[in-house]
């Protein structure tokens, strides 16, 4: 390198200094956070609100199209049968042609009466074509709108998604990292504090999934068992439902978003591992895994997710 560049690097490394891990970005606060997310929240309501009027269009353009189809199918029917009419007239002319008897008033009545019919069958044809063709270019142009129309849902639809993808992505890093957390992952024992008998980890993490969630039934933490992590105030089970019941598919599903999202932001919250419907997710070996059969709705974790701590 010569002495000219080496002067320039050197300039430039005292101005803006290096690209160290110790010169990294800080992490946005909690406040920045929360406005970023406001933003977003604005920002999503609106496009929601223009995804849902687009909806509204694409069912009254979906009405429409149906309604051209049927007036097609009955263009086409009405074509059809007024084709035919005009062939079987033209047949029974031909079959009544011939040498022609010395014309009279009633001959002549015939004639001018069988005119009159064929000028009628042959404009009541052209209509019948003209309503044909009419029919099926008001199906095509609506069916090509509608499947415009159905593009540009899909279309706000995803940008939706990914807005409200970005709105989650704000909310978990809104989560705070619980206390005790060491280098390496590890976590530093607690005592539990407070009435409730629990730890101040477990009590984050269940104010937490409190907050995140529109929990139905009561949260049990503390108990006086022989075994797990109860008795130490390290556990709590989020009920979805009661009486040992089997929990109805809307309950499922929340205890199914409860789980994920325990998972997900675990290593934050300090979470040990997760119960829910016979298996068990152990953070520190990523995965659902089947647990053994312990005869019953509440024991095999079918009415509850338990969530343990470190």
């Amino acid at each position: 390198m010569s002495p000219l560049a080496a002067g320039v690097l050197a300039a430039i490394v005292l101005v803006f200094g290096t690209a160290t891990a110790g010169h990294a970005d800080p992490k946005p606060s909690r406040s920045v956070l929360k406005k970023q997310l406001a933003d977003l929240e604005k920002k999503v309501d609106q496009l929601i609100a223009d995804y849902n009027a687009k909806r509204v269009e694409l069912a009254k353009a979906r009405t429409a199209e149906q309604a051209a189809r049927e007036r097609l199918v009955r263009a086409e029917a009405d074509y059809e049968a007024m084709r035919r009419s005009v062939e079987d007239f033209a047949e029974r002319t031909y079959q009544m042609s011939g040498p022609m008897p010395v014309p009279d008033l009633t001959t002549s009545a015939l004639m001018y009466q069988m005119q009159q019919e064929q000028v009628l069958r042959l404009g009541r044809f052209e209509e019948s074509r003209t309503e044909r063709q009419r029919a099926a270019d008001a199906a095509k142009d609506l069916t090509a709108r509608f499947k415009a129309q159905a593009a540009t849902v899909a279309d706000r639809r995803k940008d939706a998604e990914k807005l409200i993808d970005q709105i989650k992505d704000k909310l978990d890093k809104l989560i705070p990292v619980a206390p005790g957390r060491r280098p390496g992952g590890l976590w530093a024992p607690e005592l539990p504090t407070g009435a409730d008998n629990i730890t101040p980890r477990t009590r984050l993490m269940r104010s937490e999934v409190a907050e995140h969630f529109d929990l139905r039934f009561p949260v049990g933490c503390y108990r006086s068992d022989s075994s797990g992590e109860h008795p130490l105030g390290r556990a709590c089970d989020f009920m979805m439902s009661s009486g040992g019941a089997m929990p109805t598919e809307e309950m499922k599903a929340l205890g199914d978003a409860i789980a994920d999202w325990t998972i997900k932001n675990g290593a934050k919250l300090g979470v040990k591992y997760v119960i829910w419907r016979q298996r068990i997710y152990n953070l520190g070996r990523p995965g659902w895994r089947v647990m053994s059969d312990r005869g019953g709705i509440t024991a095999n974790h079918y009415d509850h997710v338990h969530i343990s701590m470190h």
